[in-house]
């Protein structure tokens, strides 16, 4: 089934309203759709590298739209939610994202940007918990627009070669990405 919606959204990127449904993939996949937008992102400025800047702020937008809406039904409809979290295996991201908000807060969701664990859960936890909107808000626009525009970039100016790559490796990308955070904030703590 992934694997169809997979092959789905990159068939998308060529057609005309590519960039409408971008934004709609980010926003869906930021509160309940599991394919990450940067499949589609990274194709597209492949297309067309003139708008990759675009393009990133059409997946950053939608996604922080989209996170909006996850932190809503993480607020209003948790206990619902649990049992399906636990059937998709999606509990124990959700379980790290509720720990990491205690931990960490505005961190938590400017590192979610980036980690492997899928976005929509740190959206929902961050309802769960109550996490101030403001920072949650903030955080989103931080981290996943930096995602988007990094992503766009480095497939603007690498090409295909990257494009593969990248597909390839974003788990690993992802949780360096995320360790070397934790790394800076926690050498900056101890200063």
């Amino acid at each position: 089934m992934f694997r169809r919606l997979y092959d789905l959204v990159v068939r998308g990127a060529g057609h005309p309203r590519a960039p409408t449904w971008l934004g709609v993939l980010s926003f869906a996949e930021s509160s309940f759709f599991p394919i990450p937008p940067d499949v589609m992102l990274a194709p597209m400025v492949l297309a067309d590298r003139r708008r990759a800047w675009w393009f990133a702020l059409i997946a950053t937008v939608g996604s922080v739209l989209g996170g909006m809406l996850g932190y809503l039904i993480g607020a209003l409809f948790l206990e619902t939610l649990l049992p399906w979290l636990r059937e998709l295996g999606y509990y124990e991201g959700y379980a790290t994202a509720r720990d990491w908000f205690g931990d960490y807060g505005f961190w938590a969701v400017l590192l979610a940007g980036f980690s492997p664990i899928p976005y929509k859960v740190f959206t929902i936890a961050a309802g769960a918990v109550a996490m101030p909107f403001v920072p949650f808000v903030l955080g989103s626009l931080i981290g996943r627009g930096a995602r988007f525009f990094i992503v766009a970039g480095l497939v603007r100016w690498f090409g295909p070669v990257f494009e593969q790559r990248l597909l390839k490796y974003i788990d690993w990308i992802g949780w360096a990405i995320v360790a070397a955070v934790f790394i800076a904030v926690a050498v900056y703590q101890l200063r």
